[in-house]
């Protein structure tokens, strides 16, 4: 995969990590109730659900591509529609959101399995996943070049969510993203309608 391609899908993978949602307020909760380590464990297991479900999804659209190209035009085209929607929704999100979850007493294991079952049990996870990842996916992709897509999708997922359990083992951290937690919208919305549109155009090389 050119270097160029991957830094395309390194900057959306970052976009639907750091998109304001359930993901991010079962950080926030286990965070805030047990401190950084339930907070890392919850993030460390939510990249591994999410790396299932990139790997169903660059596996399943690989053999769509290629027996069924019609199909995935329309899941393309679905997708984009998803994506917009999704961008429609952040630019009316006020300013509360995810950002506004409150903590409660958690362990690691604790933490670790609901980071996992949140991953799993969400169903918008893997229709953002077909969106996104039809941008990158060919008949000809290699097994190398799959699971590039599936492992950088885990570690900025992974990355992300650390990083917010590690900063906000800081306790002036939360205040100042709840205090600007419309502008996180706003952007989010933007960036995401403005993929969708990407996606109308034609596929990312």
């Amino acid at each position: 995969m050119p270097f160029s391609l991957w830094l395309s899908l390194a900057a959306v993978c970052a976009m639907g990590a750091m998109s304001p949602g359930p993901s991010l307020a079962m950080v926030l909760r286990h965070t805030l109730g047990g401190g950084r380590m339930p907070g890392v464990s919850a993030a460390l297991a939510h990249a591994l659900g999410v790396g299932f479900y990139a790997l169903l999804t660059v596996w399943g659209l690989g053999a769509v591509i290629v027996r069924l190209p019609m199909l995935f035009q329309v899941i393309t085209w679905a997708g984009a529609a998803y994506l917009a929607w999704l961008g429609v929704r952040a630019l009316m999100a006020g300013r509360g959101g995810a950002l506004n979850a409150t903590g409660s007493a958690t362990s690691r294991s604790q933490a670790a399995r609901e980071g996992m079952l949140v991953a799993l049990a969400n169903p918008k996870l893997i229709l953002f996943f077909i969106a996104l990842l039809s941008q990158f996916v060919t008949p000809e992709m290699s097994l190398e070049a799959k699971a590039l897509v599936v492992g950088t999708a885990m570690v900025i997922d992974a990355g992300w969510y650390v990083l917010v359990a590690v900063g906000l083992s800081h306790s002036r951290v939360l205040p100042w993203l709840q205090a600007r937690a419309h502008w996180l919208n706003r952007l989010t919305g933007v960036l995401l309608l403005a993929l969708a549109l990407r996606v109308v155009v034609g596929p990312l090389g």
